[in-house]
């Protein structure tokens, strides 16, 4: 499967100064715990330039710069560019304002040795009087756990609306607490001035792989019809373009797609918001899933660009597509995927958003058990415990015809070929139940 590993770093023809956003190998996305919760919180503000436009720049950065060890350096000054960009992917078209609704996303930074690390961003408008700017507080982690990060910055911005002083203790006594197994809760302690030292529980979800998603924000918004569009175009390893105009939606929608495909794990170019100096990313050749902001959409159509399916998050619909995303999937398993989508969809207001997770997952999990749940059993292993996986035993293994004919599709993208290397390491034979 040597494929994989080429693929593992596709997404060479993005400009150099930018770290990648890309997922890494299968084995990235499940985190021990007792690491720490992050590495570092920064403050990214808008400085005026001379010549009259704001730029993002780092203005505070918590632990200190010269708490890192000498090979750190490098690659955190790499990152460190990067994450400005990142913060403010809508360009420098500001202007001070006196109104602003916070909003919380997310991006994936990926580092030359292939480790991911996701910044989780609260944008948000200091208090005070008059017109200001807005200002981004972007927590720099390697661990992938949506829900906990959006707690841990609501306390950041509580703090920030009394003062900045008050946010250093309370990051330092999380800087100073392992973080938790799924599961289970982590509380801090933390002292605030006027209303005394507070408890904070932060808990784990019990499913760790769902951690880093939210699936109701892609239900509200595209049809169930739609959504196995899009996984299917995904699981061919297509070019898929995000639109919305809110940077909340673009990233959680994305991170959903990309949790639909579970236990498989996106391999190519990944990036939740493409920052406006990057739009020409869609010109690239290889695969990708983009998130792009409704206002660059006129400059996102006019770039010479190859297939792709682009969908409208903010009207629900496909703008340009291939034109077989109809077909692509087995009939009768899409249509078994149909009825559970819809299912929940009608629950729509009974259910918890962790239970929504769950159930969504399932009906996805429930696919890939239907299709190449019997992989396990087509490993030989030999007497020196290498395994060597049976692809054309595999495909046939499967009776139905249109299974068989989407399953050796399957076969030859990247994320089966990672999966199938894991496969081959572990040793452990897999008991499918295909």
């Amino acid at each position: 499967a040597s494929e994989g590993k080429n693929g593992a770093s596709a997404a060479e023809n993005t400009p150099p100064r930018v770290p990648q956003g890309k997922q890494g190998e299968r084995s990235s996305v499940f985190y021990s715990a007792g690491q720490f919760f992050f590495e570092y919180l920064v403050v990214v503000s808008l400085k005026k330039m001379p010549d009259g436009h704001y730029e993002p720049k780092i203005t505070y950065q918590f632990p200190k710069r010269e708490n890192l060890l000498k090979g750190q350096k490098e690659e955190e000054e790499r990152l460190l560019q990067a994450i400005p960009l990142f913060c403010f992917p809508d360009g420098n078209n500001w202007a001070p304002i006196t109104e602003f609704t916070s909003e919380t996303f997310s991006f994936v930074l990926t580092n030359v040795d292939g480790s991911r690390k996701i910044g989780y961003c609260r944008r948000l408008l200091p208090s005070g009087r008059g017109v200001r700017l807005p200002e981004v507080f972007c927590i720099i982690s390697c661990l992938g756990c949506f829900g906990l990060f959006s707690k841990i910055l609501d306390e950041v911005e509580k703090r920030r609306q009394i003062s900045m002083a008050v946010i250093y203790p309370f990051m330092q006594g999380l800087r100073e607490s392992p973080f938790p197994s799924p599961g289970k809760t982590v509380t801090i302690k933390s002292f605030i001035p006027e209303s005394g030292t507070e408890l904070i529980e932060l808990t784990r979800p019990v499913d760790a792989h769902l951690e880093h998603v939210e699936f109701q924000p892609l239900l509200q918004r595209l049809s169930p019809h739609l959504i196995l569009h899009i996984f299917a175009s995904a699981m061919l390893e297509r070019r898929l373009i995000f639109l919305a105009e809110e940077l909340s939606v673009l990233s959680q929608c994305i991170h959903a797609v990309a949790a639909l495909l579970y236990p498989f794990t996106w391999a190519h170019t990944y990036i939740p918001v493409v920052p406006e100096c990057l739009l020409d990313t869609v010109c690239c050749p290889t695969p990708f899933m983009v998130g792009i902001q409704m206002r660059h959409l006129e400059q996102v159509l006019e770039q010479p660009m190859e297939e792709a399916l682009i969908v409208d998050l903010c009207e629900g619909k496909i703008i340009r597509a291939v034109g077989d995303e109809e077909e692509i999937l087995p009939g009768k398993l899409q249509n078994e995927m149909l009825l559970s989508l819809n299912r929940h969809n009608n629950n729509n207001n009974e259910h918890t958003s962790e239970q929504l997770n769950a159930l969504v997952s399932e009906a996805f999990v429930h696919f890939f058990v239907r299709l190449v749940g019997h992989y396990g059993s087509h490993i030989k292993w030999s007497r020196s415990g290498s395994g060597s996986f049976q692809e054309r035993a595999f495909c046939k293994a499967i009776a139905s015809k249109s299974c068989r004919r989407f399953l050796k599709k399957f076969v030859k993208t990247n994320m089966f070929s990672l999966f199938i290397e894991e496969a081959e390491k572990s040793r452990i034979p897999q008991e499918g139940n295909g």
